[in-house]
């Protein structure tokens, strides 16, 4: 449900605009909402499930995504429809967690390493299946909903999976403690600060307080860092272990993966608005010319997975020299192809795309979780977790706004000539992102982390 949540509005953006308006800054912003949310309640959330127990947080977010979903469905105007996307993205902080949790509780040692294995294919099938979902939906355009059935289909899942749980997960006993409000308020003015100013920035002629909120934004993520340490020092609860910032590989690998996953959810945006609205492709259409990016993906996760302990780090080159060249090879079919793109000439870029992506995606988790010692292994997860929704929303901030912002200066050309040039830029800007984490990949430890701190 997260996975399909976090991409289905990439195709159904332009839907939602055409219903409710809003113009291009929705469109960045329905993604973002939910990511910035999610971020910044995931450092807390996973916390939560210590302290109340897992199982009680876990029906507790899932019943929350579920309602904040029919709310999303039913949203009148766009800050409804935005502020339900905000409170989906926390109510998901609240559930995830407790499910990886609660992995670790139910399997031990020698069966854990499976069942999370699990969760690379799942993660692949979401991405093939969220944007053809979203588009099949909106086409079908069941009882008039049109886009509103993406979020509507949560309901009922939702409610079969609060059932299951119910009689499926095991009760958890809390474990008492304290939440650091203190530092979750920290770290989500940080994120907020940093990628409202990237979005509405362009449309506002970036005005002088744009740039001091960023750089404000990065100021805040220094203090919460000093935060942390002051209250370790006094004893008290801690969002993220905060020794974990003196360690050079763990700092490199948060780097990294806001790079890598700003990169992978960026570029889905602006392959989006070049589909429906550049090449006038149907939502459904939209979806299924995604389908080559999402195989490779999941081939990429299921040719990657024996490899990682013996290649560890050297995989993770290999797919993001291959992501870089997806990126490339991308941005050169849409000049190359002109006025004539199809679905057929895109996929063999998109398809190296996806299997770069699943070759550097499957081994970064454990990779950085290598440089930790054991003890700091559960609140590195956390951190990491975090980074990956943060990642996701300063890509759909830097790409779409460097998106719209070359279609706005291409009014001389040809409309599909515009669309084709903006996207082709933003592209590049993504295989930068990518060159940037293929150069912090060099700190990161060589060998992936065997489940002993190790």
């Amino acid at each position: 449900m997260d996975n399909l949540d976090s991409l289905v509005t990439s195709v159904a953006g332009p839907s939602i605009t055409r219903d409710l308006g809003g113009g291009q800054t929705l469109i960045q912003w329905l993604g973002a909402a939910y990511t910035i949310a999610m971020a910044a309640g995931l450092l807390i959330g996973g916390r939560l499930g210590d302290v109340f127990g897992r199982r009680r947080m876990f029906m507790i977010g899932m019943a929350g995504f579920t309602a904040m979903s029919l709310a999303c469905a039913l949203a009148p105007d766009a800050a409804t429809l935005l502020t339900s996307r905000a409170l989906q993205g926390l109510f998901g902080a609240v559930m995830i967690p407790q499910g990886l949790g609660m992995i670790k509780e139910m399997f031990p040692p020698k069966e854990a390493g499976t069942a999370f294995g699990v969760l690379g294919p799942v993660m692949g099938l979401s991405a093939v299946a969220g944007p053809i979902l979203a588009g099949w939906l909106i086409g079908l355009d069941l009882f008039g909903w049109s886009w509103r059935a993406i979020f509507a289909i949560n309901v009922p899942v939702g409610v079969c999976a609060g059932l299951a749980g119910l009689v499926l997960l095991p009760a958890s006993r809390p474990g008492g403690g304290r939440l650091d409000l203190v530092g979750g308020a920290i770290a989500s003015a940080a994120m907020v600060a940093l990628i409202y100013p990237l979005i509405q920035g362009r449309e506002l002629g970036w005005p002088f307080w744009t740039y001091l909120s960023m750089a404000g934004g990065l100021g805040l993520f220094g203090v919460f860092g000093v935060v942390e340490r002051f209250r370790q020092r006094s004893g008290r609860s801690t969002l993220i272990t905060p020794s974990l910032f003196a360690k050079p590989t763990f700092t490199a690998g948060l780097a990294t993966g806001l790079m890598l996953f700003g990169a992978l959810m960026g570029c889905s945006v602006v392959f989006a608005l070049l589909a429906q609205v550049g090449l006038g492709y149907s939502p459904f259409k939209a979806g299924l010319a995604t389908l080559a990016q999402a195989l490779g993906m999941i081939v990429g996760f299921v040719v990657s997975r024996p490899l990682n302990v013996r290649l560890g780090r050297r995989l993770m080159f290999l797919g993001e020299a291959m992501t870089m060249a997806g990126f490339g090879g991308f941005a050169l079919t849409l000049h190359l192809a002109r006025d004539s793109i199809g679905i057929a000439s895109m996929a063999p870029a998109l398809g190296l795309l996806g299997v770069g992506m699943g070759f550097t995606m499957a081994p970064f988790f454990n990779i950085v979780l290598a440089g930790v010692d054991a003890r700091e292994a559960g609140s590195a997860s956390g951190a990491l977790t975090s980074v990956q929704q943060l990642g996701g929303a300063f890509g759909i901030a830097l790409l779409g706004t460097t998106f719209f912002h070359y279609l706005g200066t291409s009014a001389a050309r040809t409309h599909i000539g515009a669309f084709r040039d903006a996207a082709s830029t933003a592209m590049y800007l993504s295989a930068g992102l990518v060159l940037v984490a293929f150069a912090l990949t060099f700190l990161l430890p060589r060998h992936a982390y065997n489940g002993q701190g190790q």
